[in-house]
């Protein structure tokens, strides 16, 4: 595979990383709507589980935004290293 065709791919899974970043955020809005509906039925099955699935989620997406950002810096090395620019655009 050439390094155009694996820049090609590494973008793709860079907008995949950031697309699941978006959705692991969205999970964390919505456990934050049950625990905010919570606060009015304090049930207790709920008050029990849902910190800890909250902890979870929060480690989730903080593992995903890690990686997202060391897979960001290895593109940005990737790209630097085998002269890109110049082979993306030979006027650079």
């Amino acid at each position: 595979m050439d390094n155009v065709h694996q820049l090609e791919l590494i973008d793709k899974i860079r907008r995949e990383l950031k697309d699941l970043e978006q959705s692991q955020t969205a999970v964390l809005k919505k456990l934050s709507q049950v625990v905010a509906h919570n606060l009015t039925l304090n049930l207790e099955l709920l008050n029990q589980k849902l910190p800890d699935l909250e902890d979870k989620m929060d480690g989730n997406l903080s593992a995903c935004k890690e990686l997202s950002e060391a897979f960001d810096a290895y593109r940005e090395k990737f790209f630097t290293d085998n002269k890109m620019g110049q082979q993306l655009d030979p006027t650079a």
